[in-house]
């Protein structure tokens, strides 16, 4: 879907992870992360696909480094990647449904890293929040996260 100010939303890259889905449940308790096997849908967001891992599937959750930045705000937190997981690209203006369905932190944040805005709203109505947080051009990317559990979901960059 379109809307008048243009954006992309942006998944992790599977590269750092794909070491990881070999190791021993020992060996990624070293890494402070666990194997899980997903026992419903949604629940289990992918950070790399950007969608919910489905029933039976097995997922990585792990600690990660969203905002690895030289600010204040540099921030890491838990994240789930599918071992099945592939790389999306994702068009302009298009939301995955991952975000769509939940309640979202959203994050404003400049070129330096430093949050300029900050609001809470449901995925449904996530197009018009993307276009007033943009309509402040100090506002260089967004964050994502889901409010509840406050784990990070995607960037949003200006596309």
């Amino acid at each position: 879907m379109q809307t008048s100010s243009a954006f992309r939303v942006v998944g992790l890259p599977i590269e750092p992870f794909v070491p990881l889905f070999s190791l021993s449940d020992a060996e990624l308790a070293k890494h402070d992360a666990r194997r899980y096997v997903a026992d419903h849908k949604p629940g289990f967001p992918c950070r790399v696909s950007l969608v919910d891992a489905e029933p039976d599937e097995r997922v990585i959750l792990l600690p990660f480094a969203h905002h690895a930045c030289k600010s204040p705000y540099q921030s890491s937190g838990p994240i789930f990647v599918r071992e099945q997981a592939r790389p999306v690209t994702l068009k302009t203006g298009e939301l995955p449904q991952v975000v769509r369905g939940r309640l979202l932190s959203i994050r404003g944040y400049d070129a330096d890293g430093l949050m300029l805005d900050a609001d809470v709203a449901e995925g449904s109505e996530l197009e018009r929040h993307i276009q007033r947080f943009f309509a402040d051009s100090r506002i260089a990317y967004l964050h994502l996260h889901n409010a509840r559990p406050g784990c990070y979901s995607c960037r949003v960059e200006r596309a």
